[in-house]
C-alpha cells in the first residue's frame, strides 16, 4: 500500500522560504514520477511542479518558475519542494503525489497516491 505524508508546512511571512517534504513508502520509489500541487480555498487543485523518475526532467507552474525548486531523493524515498520568495498567492494546501508512470505530469488525473496535505500560509 502507498503512502505519501507530507511535512514542512507552516505559517511565514511573505518573502521567506519553506521546503516541503514528502516521504514516500509502498512501492519502488524510483521507478515512480512524482509531483507538488496545491489548492486554495475555492480553487482547483492546480499542479506546482513535477519531476520524473530519475530527478533529470522537471516542469514547474509559471507563477513558481525562479522561486521554487522540486528535487528528489531516491535513496531516501522523498521528494522535496523548495519554495522562496513566498507571496501570499503561494498560501493553499500542498499535496504531494505519486504518478504510475516515470514520467513527469502536470494533470491530477496522471497521479494514482496522494498525501493529506501540508497547509502553507504567507503573511502580507
Amino acid at each position: 500500500q502507498v503512502q505519501l505524508v507530507e511535512s514542512g508546512g507552516g505559517l511565514v511571512q511573505a518573502g521567506a522560504s519553506l521546503r516541503l517534504s514528502c516521504a514516500f513508502s509502498g512501492r519502488t520509489f524510483s521507478s515512480t514520477a512524482m509531483g507538488w500541487f496545491r489548492q486554495a480555498p475555492g480553487k482547483e487543485r492546480d499542479i506546482v511542479a513535477a519531476i520524473n523518475w530519475s530527478g533529470r526532467s522537471t516542469y514547474y507552474a509559471d507563477s513558481v518558475k525562479g522561486r521554487f525548486t522540486i528535487s528528489r531523493d531516491n535513496a531516501k524515498n522523498a521528494v522535496y519542494l523548495q519554495m522562496n520568495s513566498l507571496k501570499p498567492e503561494d498560501a493553499a494546501v500542498y499535496y504531494c503525489a505519486a504518478a504510475s508512470m516515470l514520467a513527469a505530469s502536470t494533470t491530477t488525473r496522471a497521479y494514482t497516491y496522494w498525501g493529506q496535505g501540508t497547509q502553507v500560509t504567507v503573511s502580507s
